[in-house]
Order: C-alpha cells, then structure tokens, then sequence
C-alpha cells in the first residue's frame, strides 16, 4: 500500500472520534505495542504502549535507557470534526416525512452538509461498555430546499437555521418512537434494549479520494485533524528514540473547546505522563523537571491561500499545497509557538529534509485555537503549532495536498528521534 493510499484507509476507517483512537490503536498493537487500561494500577509499564480514553488516545515509545528526567518529545492532534451528531430522541418527522433530531458539534461550513449521502457512526453504550458501530450505507440526507421556491438563493446565498433547516430525512412515513434505536442496534448487532445511550456523528459516505490531473490532491472528510492523527501514529509506529520518550496523544473535543476526560483541557495527557515517570522512578521534583525540559508538537491543518479569495489571506504568510507543513503563529496565544519553539521545528524540519513554510492570519481576521496553547499550559511544555495547508476547512468535504501529510509524517519521525 502506498503511503497515500494508507492515509485515504485510515480516513475511510476513522468515520468518528471513536473509531479514529479504535484505528490508531489497531496500528500500534500491530507494530507491537501494549494497550494498558487507565482504571488499573500499571504494575509493569512497557516501552512502547498505549491508552484510550473514549475518542482519545495517549500513546508513548521509550529509548533504551531513558531516564526519569530525560525530555518527552510530544506530538498533539485531535480525532474529532465539526458534523452532526445524532439527539438523544431523535425520531421525528413531518408532512409524510421520517426524519432525525440532529445537534450541530462544532463549527462546521453547514452548507456542505447539503444533499450529501450521510452514514451513522459512533459509540453506543451497553451495560457490558461502549459497542463501536459503523453504518457506512446512505441512511440520510439534509436535502436543500429547490431554487424554484428559493429564486434569489444565488444572489444572497444559503441561509441555514441550525434548528429548522439541518433535520435530515431518512425515510417516508409517520414518525415512530424507538425506530432509529431499533435500527442502529441492529446495525451493530444488538437489540434495541441493550442500547442505553450513545455518542453518534453522521458523516459523509464518499471515500477519500486522490484527484487532479496529476493526482496532486486528496479529498477527505476529517481532513482536520485526522490527517495529524494519521501522521502522528504512523511516526510513532516506526520511531527509534534516541534519548526520552516519544509520545503521541490524540485528543477528542478540540473542536468545542477541549474541556473534557478525553480533551485537551483534561488531565488524559498529564496522568499518562506522570505514571510514566514514576514507572522509570522519577518523583515529583523530577517529573516537574522532565515536562520543563520537554517539547511538543501540536499539529493541526492550516489554511492553504485559496486562489478565489486571495485578499484573505495575510501577505507573505500564505501557505501553499505541497510546499510542506505551516509553522503557524499568533502572538495573541491563538497558537502556542514561540521564536523558540518556531526554531527548533525549523530544524526539525531541515533534518528530516521536509519544506516548511509559515502561517499567520490577517489582523482583521482572527484565526482558530488549536490544543498547543491548552497544553502548553497544563504542562508548561513549551511547544510549537505546526500543520497541513488545506482548503475548504470545517466543510463536510475538505481538500489538501498528496505530499505535505507524508511531509509532516516524515518530519515527526525525525522528531521522535531526537537527532535534530
């Protein structure tokens, strides 16, 4: 399998956060690794394992001989997408139509959800645990309103209510209550009383897809940030550390602010960090020492300059496809790097022999957050944000390069080895 074609299965294979930390998981357990439960004391650490916590993973490989104040070298990104996610009740319908009660995650371009072919995947929660479900058939559909009753929509453009107009239909008929419950049950092998609660995204059925005249592009849904999630296991899965810890952690929830178990406002990272330095020995002191002497990695796309509205984009900060992965920079904290930090990614980037490029918004154009200033800021680590230039970012759909996810991979490697 060629290295973009591993990225397009890891997409196709990652269709929520959950199965994003299910296919990071399968990929480190077959490269060797040990998958360690947090609910139980680790008697016996390995040197490569990993931890799962709902949607996120924390995953870690030990140099020969490390010591308990030796560096961590931290790669961040996150699983989760901006998409629809389906309502706790959700069978409802009108005008001989079923539909499903949907919440909006995130900050996603709603108009890409439009007249899409949608399946259901996620997390369903039993008495027995959490049972991962992928209906990958077309089951839904946010159909747009017709440009006969909608004559001026060119002009003025699509105007969606979040509550009226993203409902998706899903069949024909009167409503009926538990039908969507049944369903899904069964589409994961269950009946319908077995299913207590779950956590379950709709999401695009179109695979992945390798397009331009010269195969130049990729087209994905979760491009952000799953290209990152993808980069930084498939790096930690051949690293050979020199020195410290290589350690990956995939975060869920960036997308609305990071606050819980499982995000980067939580303490996933930090207890995984700190039970590893008490497995080498370390105390308080030297655990404190070791994050001081540490550095991260959070790697989350950036904007590409998009040619049809060039005018938004900062001048001589314009990211282009394939011309390797953004340093990205906000000195009002949006991003966490600093010229330290931005340094040393340069030569990260030079010893891996990847080109590298610089991103910064327009003044009066503030830009996003990623996990870097959140973890900077639980850990004192310091740490530069990095990413994949792409287009189209939040939409249900999203373009980038062929060339800089296997850059940014390449690069994490070098990384993770220490020899920069």
């Amino acid at each position: 399998m060629s290295t973009v074609d591993d990225l397009r299965a890891y997409l196709d294979g990652s269709p929520s956060p959950w199965h994003a930390a299910a296919t990071s998981a399968a990929r480190l357990a077959a490269a060797g690794f040990t998958e360690l439960d947090v609910t139980t004391p680790w008697a016996d650490v390995p040197v490569k394992g990993f931890v799962r916590r709902g949607g996120a993973l924390v995953g870690w490989h030990r140099a020969d001989g490390a010591g308990p104040t030796d560096p961590l070298h931290v790669v961040g990104a996150h699983t989760d997408s901006p998409c629809l996610r389906v309502k706790p009740r959700p069978d409802t319908g009108a005008h001989g139509w079923k539909q499903l009660a949907v919440e909006v995650y995130g900050g996603p371009l709603l108009n890409s959800w439009l007249d899409r072919d949608l399946g259901v995947a996620g997390t369903l929660a039993t008495r027995d645990g959490a049972v991962l479900v992928d209906a990958a058939t077309p089951v839904a559909r946010v159909a747009q309103l017709a440009i006969h009753l909608d004559r001026d929509v060119n002009e003025k453009g699509v105007v969606l209510d979040k509550q009226q107009h993203l409902t998706p239909l899903w069949g024909v008929g009167a409503a009926r209550d538990g039908e969507f419950r049944a369903w899904i049950a069964a589409a994961a092998g269950l009946t319908a009383d077995e299913v207590q609660a779950w956590d379950l995204c709709l999401y695009d059925l179109t695979p992945a897809a390798v397009i331009g005249a010269e195969g130049e592009l990729l087209a994905s849904g979760r491009l952000d940030n799953q290209v990152s999630c993808w980069a930084a296991t498939t790096a930690l899965a051949v690293c050979a550390p020199a020195r410290g810890t290589a350690v990956i952690a995939l975060f869920d929830h960036e997308e609305v602010g990071s606050d819980s178990v499982g995000g980067a406002g939580g303490p996933v990272l930090e207890h995984v960090l700190e039970r590893l330095a008490v497995a080498a020995g370390a105390d308080r002191a030297q655990f404190l020492a070791q994050l001081a002497a540490s550095s991260c990695i959070s790697a989350d796309n950036a904007h590409s300059v998009h040619p049809n509205y060039a005018e938004r984009h900062e001048p001589g900060h314009r990211p282009i496809v394939n011309k390797g992965p953004a340093i990205k920079l906000n000195h009002n904290q949006r991003y966490a790097t600093s010229a330290g930090s931005a340094a040393m990614a340069q030569r990260v980037f030079e010893a891996a022999g990847v080109p590298w490029q610089v991103f910064v918004s327009r003044n009066n154009m503030p830009c996003g957050s990623t996990i870097g200033p959140i973890t900077a800021t639980r850990l004192g680590i310091d740490t530069v944000d990095v990413g994949v230039p792409q287009l189209s970012m939040h939409s249900a759909r999203e373009l980038c390069g062929t060339e800089d996810p296997v850059s940014l991979a390449t690069a994490m490697t070098t990384y993770f080895g220490g020899t920069w």
